[in-house]
């Protein structure tokens, strides 16, 4: 993964977000901003961190040879780091739509919608928990560099 990329992603996602919305208010009513959208990023960011901190303590009980340590399959490996990524990529999505929201709602003034602005701020930023946690279970799992071995 790519911070750049990520960045990018929630850019444009933005910048889509603030436009829908502005449409759509014009339109007639911006829907609300649903309180479980923080709380669900929230949760996989928790997973996240709990799967990266669990493989990392494992992995240091097998590097350490400690009696009884559970190794890591490298599959189930693999599989947390294609999770972890494919939760970045979509959290920068998600986090990029609620922030354009945001956004909008900040500089519209909707009247009576600074719960919304709230919720959707919380969702961003629980995006971006979502990419640091992820960024971390794949910090967890890389392999070791050739030098390294040596």
């Amino acid at each position: 993964m790519r911070i750049g990329v990520l960045a990018g992603l929630f850019a444009v996602a933005g910048v889509l977000g603030w436009a829908v919305a502005r449409l759509w208010s014009q339109l007639g009513t911006l829907p609300g901003v649903p309180v479980a959208a923080p709380v669900v990023l929230a949760l996989i960011a928790t997973v996240l961190l709990a799967t990266a901190l669990s493989l990392r303590a494992r992995l240091a009980a097998q590097r350490e040879r400690e009696a009884g340590a559970k190794g890591v399959d490298p599959l189930m490996a693999a599989r947390a780091v294609v999770l972890g990524q494919a939760s970045a990529y979509v959290a920068a999505l998600v986090a990029g739509l609620y922030g354009g929201c945001a956004v909008f709602l900040l500089i519209d003034g909707v009247a009576g919608r600074g719960q919304q602005v709230l919720y959707a701020g919380l969702a961003a930023a629980a995006g971006w928990l979502v990419i640091a946690a992820a960024f971390l279970l794949e910090r967890v799992c890389r392999l070791p560099d050739d030098d390294d071995l040596r």
